[in-house]
């Protein structure tokens, strides 16, 4: 797994000029939503209607992240709306498997995501429904916290995992991924990368793109070389 994926966070965008602050990361390879309920996590931001029009108006795919309670009820309403990628959280799931199933039926990859508590090895069995595994690598809920390098052990084993299967699954990190930390996930073997202040606090967020891409790949490579 050597593409490497660079996905902004629209948390950290100016929620009142959405559309320019989307076409201002048009070179982005997805646009990562987080949807917030104020029940699972303690902040609320956007719901399905909200992303409606943002994947009606973004230049790139949309990778919804759905940090939100009932996944099983609420997250294939996102797969139907078209996007290309819903996250759910294994926390917030009864029956996993068969939510993923559901996602993929309706359209969507599907991905699931691990708070940096959450073991991986219980769903090492399922990873063959999943097209992507979110490793988050902050507590959910919040923007702008630092990288936790605790979880990197885990992508390591999430990797291995992935690796000895020959399953295609990405593994994406989100939270407090820079410059600086972008190498760090992936040398531990993660692939799509998840930038919020990164990328919207810098002057100009297509470069910021453009140099995140251009490290978190240089240390794929070499990882596989």
């Amino acid at each position: 797994m050597t593409q490497c994926c660079i996905n902004p966070s629209i948390l950290s965008a100016d929620f009142v000029n959405l559309e320019a602050e989307l076409q201002r990361i048009s070179n982005a390879d997805a646009v990562h939503v987080d949807v917030m309920d104020n029940h699972f996590v303690p902040n609320l931001t956007i719901g399905l209607p909200v992303v409606q029009r943002i994947q009606a108006v973004s230049p790139v795919p949309l990778d919804a992240h759905l940090m939100i309670a009932d996944a099983d009820r609420w997250a294939p309403g996102f797969a139907d709306a078209g996007l290309a990628s819903v996250t759910f959280h294994a926390e917030a799931s009864i029956a996993p498997v068969k939510l993923a199933r559901e996602l993929r039926s309706r359209g969507s990859k599907a991905g699931m995501a691990l708070r940096p508590a959450t073991p991986v090895e219980p769903y090492l069995d399922m990873l063959p429904e999943l097209d992507m595994l979110l490793i988050m690598t902050v507590e959910p809920g919040f923007g702008g916290q630092a990288f936790l390098d605790i979880t990197l052990p885990k992508i390591r084993r999430a990797r291995a995992a992935i690796d000895g299967s020959g399953v295609g699954v990405a593994i994406q990190v989100d939270g407090g991924i820079t410059e600086e930390t972008i190498t760090r996930a992936a040398e531990a073997g993660a692939n799509v990368f998840v930038a919020g202040s990164a990328v919207y606090g810098a002057d100009d967020p297509a470069a910021a793109i453009d140099r995140l891409r251009k490290k978190g790949a240089r240390t794929l490579r070499s990882a596989t070389e």
